[in-house]
């Protein structure tokens, strides 16, 4: 015996074109975008077939590569601007190092030193002024109530500061 349902179902629902009602839209089709206009996109874009991907061991080094090409150009200007006693001619603007994206030099930072919670990692804007130890919130500071004296060292040891302890 087949089991119960398994039989041809008939087709309850009709479809006509002539009906007075319009089809309901499903949710996915009354949520979607497809129909918008998209202004952030180019109309007249068009994608550059040969241009290739590269990764980042190519693009450094391309510019080892830029880099030493330029040194080069430099040295070979600074030779030929040389009077016939190997000295610099007056004219020539002094050498100026170009920062590039392997050899950039930063100044220091002008913000404050962000202060990182000895014991989680998380941003640590309190400090226990018992041992010195920066703290999260408050369930870290009463771990941190409950610590040793060695234990509260070591922490500020990993952290770089001389442990001192009250």
């Amino acid at each position: 015996m087949p089991p119960k349902g398994s039989g041809k179902r008939k087709n309850t629902t009709i479809y006509s074109d002539d009906s007075p009602t319009p089809p309901v839209p499903t949710l996915a089709e009354q949520l979607s975008y497809l129909h918008n206009p998209r202004p952030f996109k180019n109309p007249n874009y068009t994608k550059n077939i040969n241009r290739r991907t590269k990764n980042l061991k190519a693009v450094l080094t391309q510019e080892r590569e830029r880099e030493k090409n330029e040194r080069e150009r430099r040295r070979q200007e600074k030779e030929e601007n040389m009077d016939v006693d190997g000295q610099l001619s007056e004219d020539v603007p002094p050498e100026e190092d170009l920062p590039t994206y392997a050899s950039i030099e930063a100044p220091p930072s002008v913000l404050p030193q962000r202060r990182y919670c000895d014991i989680t990692g998380l941003e640590g804007p309190y400090t226990d002024p018992a041992t010195g130890l920066r703290y999260h919130d408050k369930s870290i500071y009463e771990l941190i109530k409950g610590l040793s004296t060695t234990a509260a060292k070591e922490y500020l040891s990993a952290r770089g500061v001389n442990p001192i302890v009250k």
